[in-house]
C-alpha cells in the first residue's frame, strides 16, 4: 500500500509541476500581448502600412490605377517609392497623403514599395523599376505625356512637389495664388443648412 501512495505522490508532484508551468506560460503570453508596440516613426522597424499608421490614409495603397493604366489615360502621375520599415518613408507618408488630398482627383498617385519591384537588368518606361533610382523615399512626377518632369530623392518638402505639379497643370505659382485649404466638415454642412 505504501508503494501505491508513493506513486500517487509522485504523479501529484508531476501534475503540480505541469500546472505551474502552464500558469507561468499563460501569464507570460498575456504579459507579452499587452506590451506596447516597439516600432515608431523614428526607427526602421515594421509596424504596418505606413500610410494607414502614420498618415491616416488607407486609400493610398494599393493605388487606384497602375502605371500602365495611368499612361494610357494620359494623366499626370506621381510615383512615390517607399519601404514600410524605413523611418524616412514613415516620416514622408503624411506628405504623400497631402499630395493625394489636393491632386488625387486629377493625377494618378502611385505609392510603391520598392520591395515589390522585380529585380531585372533593365526596365521599360511602362514599368515602375524604370523610374526607381535606389533611394527611399523617392518622388517621381510624370506629365500627361509620360515624360519625367521631377525626381525628388529623400524627404522633400510638399511645397517642392506642389511647385512641380503646378507646372504640370499650368497653375499659378503659390506666391500668386490663394493658399489651398481643405474645409472642415462643419463648414461644409453649415453652408448646406443656409
Amino acid at each position: 500500500m505504501s508503494h501505491r501512495k508513493a506513486d500517487l505522490f509522485e504523479i501529484a508532484g508531476q501534475i503540480k509541476k505541469l500546472l505551474t508551468f502552464c500558469i507561468v506560460l499563460v501569464f507570460s503570453v498575456l504579459f507579452l500581448a499587452i506590451l506596447p508596440a516597439s516600432a515608431s516613426l523614428s526607427d526602421d522597424r515594421y509596424d504596418g502600412n505606413i500610410f494607414v499608421v502614420y498618415a491616416g490614409n488607407g486609400g493610398l495603397v494599393p493605388p487606384r490605377l497602375t502605371l500602365t493604366q495611368s499612361l494610357k489615360r494620359q494623366m499626370p502621375i506621381v510615383i512615390v517609392f517607399y519601404i514600410d520599415d524605413n523611418s524616412d518613408s514613415k516620416q514622408f507618408a503624411p506628405v504623400v497623403s497631402r499630395i493625394q488630398e489636393f491632386y488625387g482627383r486629377v493625377a494618378s498617385i502611385i505609392p510603391w514599395s520598392v520591395d515589390s519591384i522585380p529585380v531585372k537588368s533593365s526596365y521599360t518606361p511602362q514599368e515602375l523599376g524604370y523610374y526607381y533610382d535606389g533611394v527611399v523615399p523617392e518622388t517621381v512626377i510624370l506629365n500627361s505625356m509620360g515624360d519625367e518632369v521631377y525626381n525628388g530623392k529623400g524627404q522633400v518638402k510638399y511645397e517642392e512637389i506642389d511647385d512641380a505639379l503646378r507646372e504640370v497643370f499650368d497653375l499659378l505659382p503659390r506666391s500668386e495664388s490663394v493658399e489651398l485649404k481643405r474645409r472642415s466638415f462643419n463648414e461644409f454642412s453649415t453652408e448646406l443648412v443656409e
